[in-house]
C-alpha cells in the first residue's frame, strides 16, 4: 500500500556513491536503504539541489564523466528516486534560517522540502540537527542512518 511507505528524501552524502564518489561509512546505510526499497517500505527522495552541491564537491576533485553521467541518469530516470522540490514557504523559510545563524542553505532546503512533502529527511549533519533544535524546529523530520532498521 503506497500510503504506508515512508518518504525518505536522502542528503547528498548517499547520493555521492552513486555518482562515483567514496564515502566512508555509508554502506551499511545504502544497504538498508537498498532492501526497504525493495520491500517495498520506504519511497526515495532526491533535491536537484543535491545534485548541484554533488557536482560541486566532484568538481573540485578527480572523477570519472562517465561514472558520473550514469549515476545522474540513474537518480533522475531510474524510478527509484522521485525528485523533491522546495515551494515558495520553503524557500522563504531557508532564508530567515540562514539569516538567524545556518549558513548551509542547501540543508536548509532539504530539511525544509522534506517537511513539505511529509519526508524524513536522511543526513548525517549533527550541526543542522543542533541547529534546528535551538530555533525550536520540529526534529522529527531528521532521521539518522540507525532509525532504518526501524522501518
Amino acid at each position: 500500500m503506497n500510503s504506508s511507505k515512508v518518504k525518505v528524501l536522502v542528503d547528498t552524502t548517499y547520493l555521492l556513491p552513486i555518482l562515483g564518489v567514496e564515502v566512508e561509512g555509508v554502506e551499511e546505510a545504502l544497504k538498508a536503504l537498498r532492501e526497504l526499497y525493495v520491500k517495498g517500505r520506504i519511497k526515495l527522495l532526491y533535491s536537484p539541489f543535491s545534485l548541484l552541491e554533488a557536482i560541486g564537491k566532484i568538481s573540485r576533485a578527480k572523477y570519472d564523466a562517465r561514472r558520473v553521467n550514469e549515476g545522474i541518469t540513474s537518480i533522475m530516470d531510474s524510478g527509484v528516486f522521485k525528485a523533491a522540490l522546495p515551494g515558495p514557504k520553503a524557500y522563504v523559510e531557508a532564508l530567515e534560517l540562514r539569516r538567524r545563524g545556518f549558513k548551509d542553505l542547501i540543508d536548509l532546503l532539504l530539511y525544509l522540502t522534506a517537511k513539505q512533502y511529509g519526508a524524513r529527511f536522511l543526513t548525517r549533519d549533527r550541526e543542522l540537527a543542533e541547529f534546528l533544535e535551538r530555533e525550536g524546529r520540529d526534529l522529527s523530520v531528521i532521521m539518522r542512518e540507525e532509525e532504518l532498521s526501524s522501518l
